[in-house]
């Protein structure tokens, strides 16, 4: 898809814009200029000067609000958390919805109110999972606000770094999650331009997600005349700073420290011991535009998508192995001391009592009565015992036949008669929209499947002409949901209710070391096989399998008597 000069107005924000978090780049009215300064842009790269806003630009002031101020009578502003040029960001309250939200202000004379409108409402079209969702774009009583979904469980980047290097394994989740994220967008031909540490987060199943996709740039008057080739370096100087702790420029940025000016951009692995050499040459194919060089000599990579294939060519990095505690010392016995049979060096401290001689034996006459007593009482004791056991043993018998095949006794029968354990539903931590192509559908609805209300769903929009979802190129591989468990869980089974029968519909599980999926390639434990399903997909498995994603997928729709075709889930237990 070819570049486009000016991604302020053309593209969207899926994210929403920044969630309300004051970044050290914001704190004041040049933070912008501090930004783009940090990373070595200058006036002929971005199109713009000071800091990507034209100086000949009349900016107004940001709407003078306070909290508890209400927007169209539902979102109820609570805290300011940014204020600059000529904007002002908030975090509050959707009353209507009772969740919390986020919501960027301007006024409506403001210069860049227009593109911040077209940005907000292009991207809220994306509907792609890996972003910050925009909610409600509006221009009111002379105000201009973007509503943006406000994620409460999810870690900044910024924060990540500031703890110090990443591990192999999360740097290349961070790479590969991003690249395929921007790819996806920029598919649909929206950018960034402002992909710093502030606007990647990570949530608490480790999946990353970008705010502030165009919306950012479109507030700041941020242009490009290559916003592909911008998106892609951002990537790049994100993965180096994860594997070094350093900002691959002259310049100290986002909390970290820069790179000494009289050494230039320097490979990562030469920067800090220990770093994967793989990660390093890709962090420099991702910034050869910025100088790099890739120490084998391979293409830089360009664009987002040319990213992401450089990472699947890559080996996979796997976790780190588990640490396990060590056993404890060993204690030897004073037997394993070699002590047994030989007198102690150490005496014991309490004196054990003396035992006294059994007594003698009767030797009178009334002694040798009571002994034949006692013999005849055994031998009688052991003839009655002889007796009852081969008693037992003939009705044991008793249900033989000639062939010598014996019935089952009745307490066999109970025990074989025993139910096995029941399989129970297993906790589902979260549930997010299967969009291999990059491209959601509804995922505003996905949290209906995992609700156990079976009156609500996750319902396809209608297609036309086409089952395979009207045929779409974004659509060619299908939806579904993707289950999260929150851990690893051994999962003997699962029960599906579909909202409408003739789904064509496969279940399958990701590996147990598995981060994040998001491609089938991801979910390569089968449980149930593609299938024309009925109202209800259900499936024991022989033995459990360990898994902490499970991925309900929808290939094929049925007509829905129109003309049309139409699908979707109603509930998804996953059962333990």
């Amino acid at each position: 898809m070819a570049e486009r000069s000016t991604a302020a107005v053309d593209v969207a924000d899926n994210s929403g814009g920044e969630p309300l978090t004051a970044k050290a780049d914001e704190s004041t009215a040049d933070g912008t200029a501090q930004a783009e300064n940090a990373k070595g842009a200058s006036p002929e790269k971005t199109g713009k000067t000071d800091g990507g806003r034209d100086r000949s630009e009349a900016v107004p002031a940001s709407p003078d609000l306070h909290s508890g101020h209400k927007l169209a009578g539902r979102y109820r502003l609570e805290e300011c958390v940014t204020r600059l040029d000529g904007f002002s960001s908030w975090r509050a309250v959707d009353e209507k919805l009772r969740r919390a939200v986020g919501v960027h202000l301007l006024t409506a004379d403001h210069p860049r109110a227009r593109s911040v409108l077209a940005a907000a409402r292009s991207s809220a079209l994306l509907g792609d999972p890996r972003f910050v969702q925009v909610l409600d774009a509006v221009e009111e009583n002379d105000l201009v606000y973007v509503v943006h979904e406000w994620l409460p469980d999810a870690t900044e980047l910024t924060a990540l770094l500031a703890a110090g290097p990443m591990e192999a394994h999360d740097a290349y989740q961070l790479v590969s999650q991003l690249s395929q994220a921007m790819a996806a967008a920029h598919r649909e031909g929206l950018s960034h331009l402002r992909l710093t540490p502030g606007a990647v987060l990570r949530s608490s199943t480790g999946q990353y997600r970008i705010r502030g996709l165009a919306v950012n740039a479109a507030l700041r008057g941020i242009t490009a005349e290559r916003p592909l080739r911008a998106d892609t370096e951002a990537i790049g100087a994100l993965l180096y700073a994860a594997l070094t702790h350093r900002w691959p420029y002259g310049e100290d940025a986002h909390g970290l420290t820069g790179l000494p000016k009289e050494l230039g951009l320097i490979p990562p692995d030469q920067v800090r011991a220990g770093v994967h050499r793989g990660l390093s040459e890709l962090a420099m194919r991702a910034l050869a535009n910025d100088g790099a060089t890739a120490s084998r000599q391979e293409p830089p990579c360009t664009t987002p998508d040319e990213l992401a294939k450089a990472v699947a060519a890559m080996p996979r990095v796997l976790p780190p192995e588990p640490a396990f505690a060590a056993p404890p010392a060993y204690q030897r016995t004073t037997y394993q001391q070699g002590t047994y049979g030989r007198p102690s060096s150490h005496p014991a401290a309490v004196t054990q009592p003396v035992i006294p001689p059994p007594p003698t034996p009767l030797q009178s006459r009334t002694g040798r009565v009571l002994k034949w007593t006692v013999s005849a009482l055994l031998i009688a004791a052991l003839g009655l015992g002889s007796w009852q056991l081969a008693e037992a043993l003939l009705d044991r018998t008793k249900g033989s036949d000639d062939t010598g095949i014996t019935e089952p006794s009745e307490d066999d029968k109970n025990k074989d008669d025993k139910p096995a354990p029941r399989a129970e539903p297993l906790d589902i931590a979260g549930a997010t929209e299967f969009t291999p192509d990059g491209s959601g559908i509804k995922q505003q609805e996905v949290g209906n499947t995992v609700d156990g209300d079976p009156g609500t769903h996750w319902v396809t929009p209608r297609y036309e002409g086409f089952a395979n979802f009207g045929n779409l190129p974004q659509r060619k591989q299908g939806s579904g949901i993707i289950v999260d468990l929150g851990k690893v869980r051994d999962v003997s089974g699962v029960d599906v209710s579909l909202y409408r029968k003739g789904q064509t519909t496969s279940i399958s599980a990701a590996s147990p070391d598995a981060t994040a999926p998001s491609s089938a390639a991801d979910f390569d434990q089968p449980i149930v096989k593609q299938t024309v399903a009925g109202q209800t997909l259900k499936e024991k498995l022989d033995a459990p399998i360990r898994t902490r994603y499970v991925l309900i997928h929808i290939t094929e729709l049925p007509a829905d008597g129109t003309g049309g075709y139409r699908g979707g889930i109603t509930d998804i237990s996953v059962l333990g």
